[in-house]
């Protein structure tokens, strides 16, 4: 499911606070809110529904929220949630104390222990919002026994890949498909801290940034690397230890994406050339070679095929 967009934009001033309340309840954490200005509630939200996790982007102007005992009972999250602050300074208050977020900061909490957060300056933030039984799943424990801040704008490379993927999908403007799999991978081991589970984020996040990049030719292991948050050395291990290098999984992948084109229904539309161009090579004869050193048959073969499948002369 795409992204979907929520605002206070436009709605009677006056009902704009009960009805981000109702918004909320009902897509994202039940919050009761509160303005800190005279200006009425400015905010917009944007959802996006995967088949496990939940992901938002939230703006807002000046404001402050709370979950208490009443609005647990009544609208339970049963989840984990992480809060990605992009813009804005925080403050989040428990019965452990007070902790302010900074932008670049990513809080980690259980919704359904009772809280106040307040955006004095308004904010900007991410929201990664897994459900108790998923995160059991994926580190053992169901709960998060005391909020965690961490740094993800410089310090934690694994918090900074899920701020990505979460911020690539949560837009309204060229959202980007994200893989739910290597989004899990990145919670457990930001979660857990286990040197196993981070390398594994780590390949999981490095390789769905490499499918959704198979058309840039200009695609190599420093921009992988720089998209993960760890270093080029680092990636190489990560890789060596799953299999292929990176290089051999970005060939691999790229000849994979265009035996299904020239296999698929779409073959008698684009030229061995064109589709070389659409997965990334450089040039046409490079692609050729390497399909058919991988294959042990040309392209054309491939492409011959399909078209005699659907009785179309190729173009």
């Amino acid at each position: 499911m795409g992204p979907v967009a929520f605002s206070t934009a436009g709605l009677p001033e006056a009902r704009r606070v009960e009805l981000w309340e109702d918004h909320n309840a009902a897509t994202l954490i039940g919050l009761r809110c509160r303005t800190l200005t005279g200006d009425g509630l400015e905010a917009t939200e944007i959802n996006v529904q995967l088949e496990r996790v939940h992901l938002a982007r939230v703006r807002g102007n000046p404001h402050a929220v709370e979950r208490d005992h009443t609005l647990i009972r009544r609208r339970p999250a049963d989840a984990v949630a992480l809060f990605f602050s992009l813009a804005g300074q925080a403050f989040f208050y428990d019965e452990d104390g007070v902790r302010v977020v900074e932008p670049g900061q990513m809080l980690m909490c259980d919704p359904d222990r009772p809280f106040m957060r307040g955006f004095s300056g308004g904010l900007e933030e991410l929201v990664v919002k897994v459900p108790r039984a998923v995160f059991a799943e994926l580190t053992g424990v169901d709960h998060v026994v005391r909020p965690a801040v961490l740094d993800f704008a410089t310090a934690n490379p694994v918090a900074r890949a899920l701020a990505r993927a979460a911020g690539a999908a949560a837009r309204s403007d060229d959202p980007r498909p994200v893989d739910e799999d290597a989004l899990l991978q990145l919670v457990a081991a930001l979660a857990g801290g286990d040197r196993d589970g981070l390398s594994a984020a780590h390949l999981a996040a490095a390789r769905a940034y490499v499918d959704r990049h198979l058309a840039d030719p200009a695609l190599s292991a420093s921009r992988v690397a720089a998209a993960v948050g760890i270093s080029p050395r680092h990636l190489s291990r990560v890789f060596a230890e799953a299999g292929p290098s990176v290089p051999q999984y970005v060939l691999a992948r790229r000849l994979a994406a265009a035996r299904a084109l020239l296999a698929g229904p779409a073959a008698g539309g684009a030229t061995i050339a064109e589709v070389a161009r659409r997965c990334g090579f450089a040039s046409a004869a490079h692609f050729s070679n390497a399909f058919r050193a991988h294959f042990g048959e040309r392209a054309t073969d491939v492409r011959r095929r399909a078209l005699a499948a659907t009785d179309r002369p190729p173009a």
